[in-house]
């Protein structure tokens, strides 16, 4: 049986920990979660109490009891918190990003590569079915060559309603506003769809008056394939609204979008007329013993990928995606960032452009 531990104990924390539970209750993984640690020991007391687990005093005393650690902390603290476990030899899911900026990332993927550990990074959407399902299409071809992209990404701030997560307002914690903390899954899934990125530009404002973190980015970005795509993201203050993302893929020969980034569907028009792609997960999934409401469903978006790391931890295989692919979505907001301090002026990454066939 896998010892699951617990560095940190706020919302996301909250939603690994049932999501693991329940597959633990459903005999889907061999696993239990054995400590958590937290600044805060009434948060940890607290997530450990639902999951059966001991509160600990410390990060050593979580690494001490437990063969596998999710580190939930706010970003400014990953990389002790990898460290401590590459030092003990335990395997490590981190939340993105991995650190404040590009050199911190590079610099804790170095130490988990150093201490030889397994590790696998909280890139939720690339386990979005729908995702999933854009990116096979984008492969097959069948739509003809990728062309442009546009991408909206919103979000109310979050430091009110459920997120509670105050810490997210300052840079020092976080190393920016919605870009990082945000966006970085947007940069890292369309790269994991249509490939390498050549060419960034960026712009950035804060305009909320919370803290001093953007709240708004935009981002346009290059891709080897000669693909363009521009990306707004945005932290407002429509409590209403739930975290959500638009996409438009434009083909040569369709137009596909989605407008829910976990199970779609896909709408697909062509030439030929329109239709619907439904996009479900797997049946294990909606089987789980999970409520069926809004907290079930973001409880679901993050099952398959704990599954996969638990998996591949007891198997000695490697989990994907790694420390590696987490740089390199930190390298395209790290760029994004450099371009913005000089008004928006293009980073150049050094890829050479293919020819569209």
């Amino acid at each position: 049986m896998l010892r699951a531990g617990f560095v940190g104990a706020g919302l996301i924390a909250w939603t690994h920990a049932i999501g693991l539970q329940a597959m633990i209750e459903a005999g889907i993984i061999d696993a239990g979660i054995a400590a958590v640690h937290d600044v805060d020991p009434s948060r940890a007391a607290g997530l450990a109490g639902a999951t059966g687990a001991a509160p600990v005093s410390s990060v050593e005393e979580v690494m001490e009891r437990c063969d596998a650690v999710w580190v939930c902390t706010p970003t400014v603290h990953h990389r002790e918190a990898v460290e401590a476990a590459a030092a003990r030899g335990r395997a490590v899911f981190c939340e993105k990003p991995l650190a404040t900026d590009l050199i911190g990332a590079q610099a804790l993927a170095s130490a988990a590569s150093r201490g030889g550990i397994a590790g696998q990074v909280g890139l939720v959407l690339r386990w979005s079915p729908v995702f999933r399902r854009l990116k096979a299409l984008v492969a097959s071809a069948e739509l003809g060559w990728p062309m442009a992209v546009v991408f909206r990404d919103d979000q109310y701030f979050p430091v009110q309603g459920l997120y509670r997560s105050t810490w997210r307002s300052e840079a020092a914690l976080t190393g920016g506003g919605c870009l990082i903390e945000h966006s970085i899954h947007d940069l890292d899934i369309l790269r994991f769809c249509l490939g390498e990125v050549v060419e960034v530009s960026g712009r950035t404002a804060r305009l909320s008056g919370r803290g001093d973190v953007e709240d708004v980015a935009t981002v346009t970005l290059g891709f080897a394939s000669g693909v363009t795509a521009q990306l707004t993201s945005v932290w407002h203050d429509i409590l209403s609204r739930g975290s959500t993302r638009r996409v438009e893929l434009f083909f040569q020969e369709g137009l596909v979008f989605l407008e829910d980034d976990f199970r779609g569907p896909i709408h697909l028009e062509t030439s030929h007329g329109s239709q619907v792609i439904d996009c479900p997960s797997p049946q294990w999934v909606d089987d789980l013993p999970i409520e069926k409401g809004t907290l079930g469903l973001a409880v679901r978006l993050y099952v398959e990928q704990n599954r996969a790391f638990v998996e591949d931890v007891t198997a000695g295989q490697t989990p994907r995606p790694g420390f590696d692919e987490a740089v390199a979505a930190h390298r395209l907001v790290d760029a994004a960032y450099r371009s913005a301090e000089r008004g928006g002026a293009p980073i150049v990454l050094g890829m050479p452009r293919l020819e569209a066939p």
